[in-house]
């Protein structure tokens, strides 16, 4: 069994009978008007595909080629022209179902054990199918969904049961029908922020050199000759000695020389430390959302 989940996988997939010939490739999907579920799909045929042609998903698989139906491509080919504009009457639905012996829809009846509800004498099911989306709208084959019309009716035919004729309700097209409410979605912008790795910095110690010049004193011992006379005082000394001879005296002279010497020291402690500093930064996105608008006769707002 195909299910609405697997609509997407179905669209553009080769289809092919039950002896596993290929048909052609799947178009459109319809769905039924009650369950959503997949009904029927029209299939793309000819030598350049102009042909569509309606071809029953009951019983139908999946596979990895495409999809399998258990129908022939005669059958198929040979399939009443029902045009695909979104939408089966009545009299259309009945004669695929009696085409392929379906075993829907085979004469009047007000019994839902055997189909939809009808009293007046249209021949057939009076279920209608319409368009949705990646399929269409068609009409339910499973029996629990029949049974659970009972007691229903629909005197003009419309497709509608009378129990719910006045109701302001429409038929989902775009696809499987959920309930008379269409949800409007947008987007919202969330703004915030994340920690990244900006960078990083380090403290590197290296040596230079540079000259320094410093004015030392210095002192240093010079010669000077000193003269006296002689004097009562002195005169022995004066005397001593040979009174004419050679002579020589030494004087030892010492002077001061810069000396220099280095030694290090500490002179400060540096350390890395951090602050925060805060900016202010503009940002800017596109948003989506949705709008709905009114599309009818006698509409003067069209925006919802």
């Amino acid at each position: 069994m195909i299910g609405t989940e697997a609509i997407s996988r179905v669209i553009g997939k080769d289809v092919y009978d039950q002896s596993g010939d290929k048909i052609g490739s799947a178009s459109e999907v319809y769905l039924d008007d009650e369950s959503g579920q997949p009904e029927w799909v029209t299939v793309k045929t000819g030598l350049f595909g102009t042909k569509e042609s309606f071809v029953p998903l009951q019983g139908a698989d999946l596979t990895d080629d495409g999809v399998r139906v258990p129908v022939s491509k005669a059958q198929v080919k040979d399939a009443p022209k029902v045009d695909t504009d979104g939408h089966l009457s009545p009299q259309e639905e009945q004669e695929l179902y009696q085409y392929y012996g379906l075993g829907f829809g085979q004469g009047t009846t007000t019994d839902t054990t055997v189909g939809r509800v009808d009293t007046d004498t249209t021949t057939g099911n009076i279920g209608t199918a319409g368009m949705a989306g990646t399929g269409h709208n068609d009409r339910d084959t499973t029996s629990a969904d029949m049974a659970g019309t009972a007691g229903r009716t629909d005197r003009d035919g419309d497709g509608v049961y009378d129990d719910v004729q006045g109701r302001a309700v429409g038929r989902d097209t775009s696809g499987p029908t959920t309930d008379e409410a269409m949800t409007r979605s947008e987007e919202r912008l969330n703004v915030g922020t994340r920690t990244e790795e900006t960078g990083r910095a380090r403290l590197r110690k290296y040596v230079v050199t540079e000259n320094v010049t410093e004015t030392v004193p210095v002192s240093r011992e010079e010669v000077r000759v000193e003269r006296e006379p002689i004097t009562d005082a002195n005169i022995g000394n004066a005397m001593d000695g040979p009174a004419i001879s050679e002579e020589e005296h030494e004087v030892t002279l010492r002077a001061e020389r810069p000396v220099v010497e280095k030694e290090a020291v500490p002179v400060e402690r540096v350390r890395l430390d951090k602050e925060t500093v805060t900016d202010q930064e503009r940002v800017s996105a596109d948003v989506r959302k949705e709008e709905i608008e009114v599309d009818g006769p006698g509409t003067t707002d069209r925006r919802v």
